[in-house]
């Protein structure tokens, strides 16, 4: 019997480490500095929605409960970049265009990580003169929801780009 319990905890064990898998570092391709730039320009993205619900059956009857969370990634991209000094356009201004960066976020892919998902996000900054590109950030992140995963990957993506300022 004892040998029993140690084998399947042995292959429990086995099976966990096999199916747990570590997110992947950032990847920051950088073209050019991004601090001879002072303005951005954030193309507008769409909110993602994260809802949930239930019904629980207790003592004193029937309980309901619902949960939304909500996520705009240019809120956030925008959040991190007043953070580090920059100042956002509502359009682009022909005079500043020598300083402004275009700012695009894209989602580029989904992949099982630790018995879940993670979200992996694409971050571009591209000179709003030449639309060359200027920065390149991607990483993944992964919470509890889709809003979650979009938040940390955002962050991630951004961190290592201003750990220095």
């Amino acid at each position: 019997m004892k040998h029993i319990k140690i084998f399947s905890f042995t292959i429990c064990c086995m099976l966990l480490f096999t199916t747990c898998a570590s997110m992947k570092a950032p990847i920051i391709q950088q073209f050019e500095s991004i601090d001879t730039y002072k303005y951005v320009f954030i193309t507008p993205t769409t909110e993602v929605t994260y809802s949930s619900s239930g019904i629980f059956g207790g003592t004193y009857g029937v309980i309901g409960a619902s949960s939304k969370r909500t996520i705009n990634p240019s809120d956030v991209i925008t959040g991190i970049l007043l953070k580090q000094g920059y100042i956002r356009l509502p359009e682009l201004n022909p005079e500043l265009l020598d300083k402004t960066l275009i700012v695009n976020y894209g989602e580029s892919g989904t992949r099982k990580v630790n018995l879940g998902t993670s979200k992996e996000i694409t971050i571009q900054f591209l000179s709003a003169r030449t639309y060359k590109p200027i920065c390149v950030c991607t990483a993944e992140g992964q919470g509890s929801t889709e809003v979650d995963d979009i938040r940390i990957a955002i962050n991630r993506a951004l961190g290592p780009l201003f750990n220095n300022k």
